[in-house]
Order: structure tokens, then C-alpha cells, then sequence
């Protein structure tokens, strides 16, 4: 997950500091580990970025067998925020967290990819692979965002051109030498309950061939975060090469609005909304919350953050809010595993989004 400072965004910690002194900058009643010079590399994003990701190789996976059409499916539920389960996103989570440390290019992160791709083809989403290479700071790493897509009709692969909203997450892992990081809740708490959003849009096939789902590779910085706009930046390497290619197709005008999921996990979530938000998904998402009665879970962030959200608006243009719980303590340590995070954390989060989502886009 990603950062801010109070310079501009934030950065998160690098596996080593670029300097051996360290001063540290909070949230009001937490303490988060950082240095000056990770949240100065951090801040350097404006409003337009000038890189381009490289070129693409697509991997279409076949359509799962048995899939039940939406012409024979059950009536769709209105209130299908009620069928998320905070359960089944935590074992989803869970599974994820068993296979280890997931940095990119790594042996690991196929197998999570592999379950995700599992998961998403037993709730009947087709799957489009994103497989691309980028220079990093450590040489160059092959990539793979996972993007899902769901048919209301007999028509497979699913068209891409029915979405109207992306609901989208990292699922790798950032790369430590000292210590055995697992990303419980950065990482695999947004790809758990990504995967349970999947299950149950699906209740509903109308709503959501209107939804696409992509899960990102690459988020985590090779090294430490450097502005999007550099010439070689470190981090973000999914979303800036999944926004440039929903800009050169066209298709970014097709969709209305992003909702990015990082770091839901925590036991004691609170939801740190960037101030520089979306003015008006911020008030329907805070709605959301207080339909929900879980407006007390939500609140305004003091710093803005850089995240994947960032390449959905600047590159794509497509307001994006990212929902993450930045009121972190164990942040990028070896204790974000398991005992961190909580199934109720995930449906919160999960039931604010669908209801969102039903309200938007509709039945």
C-alpha cells in the first residue's frame, strides 16, 4: 500500500533508508515508521502523467464450464449488500497470506494468481491477463494484472464495453531482505474481499457486467516510491500500464467512476479517505456508510496519498477514490499477518461498496 506525507503524497517504507537518519511523522494517536526523504520521493505527483507503459501481451483464459446463464440465474437480491461475507473474503485472504511473501516476478505470486484466477472463474467472471515488462530499479520484471469481466447474456469472453465502474486492488507484496512480510491486510485483505465481490455481483449478472475488477500487480515499489510523472518510476507498475491502455483504447470514457480497495484488514478499521477525493463519489461513498451505519468507520485522511487510485484519475481520467485504512501500526512489518486483520473489516467495507454500487449503476 502507499503513503502519505504532509508534503504532498506520501511513500512507503523502503526495505532499506536512503539515509541513515530517520524522523518520524504520524497520524494524530498512531506512530508510522517513515523518513523525510520517503515522503519528499513521494509527493512529486500532479496532474498529468507523461509516462507510457510498455506494450502488452494478453492472455485470454477459456470460460469456465457450467456456468449458469443470467437468463436461468435466481432473481438478483436489491439489497445484494446483505450477501457479502465477511468470512468468506477472509479465507480468500487468508489463502493469499498462506502462500508468503508475493513480490513481483516471484514464483509466489503466480500461485496467488492462479487462485484468483480459480476464484473468479467459479463465479462465472471471464478472465483477461495483462502481462507486461518494466524496467525497475532491480532490472527488468514481467508483470500481470488480472482484469475480470462479467457476461449478462451467452456472449463469452465477456464485452468490454458494459462496465460503468472499476473495483479494483494490489495483490502482490512488497519485497523485504530482513524480515518475512506477508501483506495480510496490505495485500491480501483488499484481494480476499475482492474475490467476495466477485461471488456476489455475480448474484446479480446485470449489475455486474456494469463492474469491472482488476487486481494489480506491481504497486509495491522495487526500491522506494518515486513520482509517477519520472522518467523511470519506482512503484504502481499495474495501474499506470492498466490506466495508459484504457486511454488508448478509448474505453476510459466508458466508465463513470474507480473505487480502489488497499489495506481493509485492520481489526480497528477506520477508512482514511484522501482529502483530495472525488468531491462527489467522497459524499456517496460517506453516505453509503451512514446508510449502513458504519459512518463511524470513515473519515477524511490529513495528508493526501499516493496509490494505485492515482494512474485511474491522471493518466485515465476516471474519478477514483481509494477506501484504505491508513491508521496502521504494523504497516509494512512482519506482524501485518493474520492476527491483524478481521472478516468484519472486510464486509464493511464490502457491504459500503455494493451498496454504492446498486445505487449508481442500478439493477
Amino acid at each position: 500500500m502507499v503513503l502519505a506525507a504532509s508534503l504532498l503524497f506520501g511513500c512507503k517504507r523502503p526495505e532499506q533508508p536512503p539515509s541513515p537518519e530517520v524522523v518520524k511523522f504520524s497520524v494524530p494517536g498512531r506512530d508510522l515508521g517513515g523518513t523525510v526523504d520517503e515522503a519528499q520521493q513521494r509527493t512529486a505527483a500532479t496532474t498529468q502523467s507523461s509516462n507510457e507503459a510498455p506494450s502488452s501481451s494478453r492472455a485470454a483464459l477459456p470460460v469456465p464450464s457450467g456456468r449458469t446463464s443470467a437468463k436461468n440465474a435466481a432473481p438478483a437480491p436489491y439489497e445484494i449488500w446483505k450477501e457479502f461475507s465477511g468470512d468468506k473474503a477472509f479465507a480468500e485472504a487468508r489463502s493469499q497470506v498462506e502462500i508468503g511473501p508475493r513480490p513481483s516476478g516471484s514464483p509466489e505470486i503466480e500461485k496467488a494468481r492462479a487462485l484468483i484466477e480459480k476464484s473468479l472463474k467459479a463465479s462465472g467472471w471471464d478472465i483477461e491477463r495483462q502481462v507486461f515488462t518494466n524496467e525497475t530499479p532491480h532490472g527488468h520484471v514481467e508483470f500481470v494484472n488480472i482484469v475480470g469481466r462479467f457476461s449478462a447474456s451467452e456472449k463469452h469472453p465477456a464485452p468490454d464495453n458494459t462496465q460503468k465502474a472499476i473495483v479494483c486492488s494490489h495483490y502482490d507484496t512488497k519485497k523485504f531482505s530482513t524480515i518475512r512480510f506477508v501483506g495480510a491486510s496490505d495485500g491480501a485483505s483488499s484481494t480476499g474481499a475482492l474475490l467476495e465481490l466477485a461471488r456476489v455481483l455475480a448474484l446479480d449478472p446485470v449489475l455486474a457486467s456494469k463492474v469491472e475488477l482488476a487486481f494489480f500487480d506491481g504497486e509495491e515499489a522495487v526500491v522506494q516510491f518515486t513520482s509517477p510523472e519520472d522518467s523511470h518510476p519506482d512503484g504502481l507498475y499495474g495501474s499506470r500500464y492498466y490506466a495508459v491502455k484504457l486511454r488508448a483504447s478509448s474505453r476510459a470514457s466508458q466508465f463513470k467512476f474507480g473505487i480502489l480497495w488497499d489495506m481493509i484488514g485492520a481489526r480497528d478499521l477506520t477508512i482514511t479517505l484522501p482529502p483530495n477525493s472525488p468531491p462527489d463519489l467522497s459524499r456517496d461513498i460517506m453516505a453509503a456508510a451512514d446508510a449502513l451505519q458504519l459512518r463511524n468507520r470513515f473519515t477524511v485522511f490529513d495528508r493526501d496519498i499516493l496509490d494505485d487510485h492515482w494512474p485511474l484519475i491522471h493518466i485515465a481520467h476516471i474519478p477514483t477514490i481509494d477506501l484504505i485504512d491508513f491508521d496502521y501500526p504494523v504497516w509494512h512489518t512482519a506482524d501485518d499477518d493474520l492476527d491483524h486483520i478481521g472478516p468484519e473489516s472486510l464486509r464493511q467495507v464490502g457491504a459500503v461498496t455494493l451498496y454504492h454500487l446498486r445505487k449508481a449503476l442500478g439493477r
